[in-house]
């Protein structure tokens, strides 16, 4: 079961302010969408059983893109990393606060508990596993290369700077920690992997395009 329209109807209005400055844009919205179309495809792989709770999966999904109200709207780490304890603790409180009134108390209390189970290293819940996967995914391949340049825009750095964070992911083994230990389903680290190997290509590339302006 999706949710009520006219719940969906103000979780995208909420999602269209995404900053401080309250601009208007799509973007959060279409993140949101895309995390639970993915999540949808990866129900019919069947890799959790039937009874999967859609509704607390789709609540959650729009409440990680819920703008943090902090400066920036960003909760940013290092190199502009997201921390995804953070990031899922934030949106439990941020679903809580602004939407309590509008959800039903049983799907508020469903939604948090995924949100507050999704960074264990092994959630009790299946669809935290689900979520979390398909949150880890979104760091891999070009969708996670572009997510990162964005969030290091609106940090007001550039492309060098992106590179700089590329380097120095693969120099700790960043990306094998996050193979390793980010994903509870094999078939989705399959993919997270293929992905990495296109992202690799594509720094390759801007490194060499970098290189060709130095004097």
């Amino acid at each position: 079961m999706s949710l009520k329209p006219n719940l969906r109807r103000r979780l995208e209005q909420l999602l269209r302010t995404f900053d401080d400055r309250d601009a208007l844009g799509p973007r959060l919205s279409g993140d949101a969408q895309r995390l639970w179309n993915r999540i949808r495809k990866f129900a019919g792989m069947k890799f959790i059983g039937a009874d999967m709770d859609d509704e607390g999966l789709e609540l959650a999904c729009y409440a990680l893109q819920l703008p943090p109200r902090q400066a920036g709207g960003l909760i940013a780490g290092k190199l502009g990393r997201t921390n995804l304890r953070d990031r899922c603790e934030q949106a439990a409180e941020l679903l809580v606060s602004l939407l309590g009134a509008d959800v039903e108390e049983a799907l508020l209390d469903r939604a948090t508990r995924l949100l507050h189970e999704v960074p264990h290293r092994s959630p009790v819940i299946d669809e935290a596993k689900l979520l979390a996967d398909a949150l880890n995914l979104d760091d891999f391949g070009l969708t996670g290369l572009i997510g990162q340049t964005v969030q290091l825009g609106l940090q007001g750095e550039g492309v060098a700077d992106l590179l700089t964070a590329a380097q120095k992911r693969e120099q700790y083994g960043y990306w094998e920690a996050r193979l390793k230990d980010g994903f509870h389903f094999e078939p989705i680290r399959a993919m997270a992997r293929r992905r990495l190997e296109t992202a690799r290509q594509v720094i390759k590339m801007l490194a060499d395009e970098l290189e060709q302006d130095q004097p």
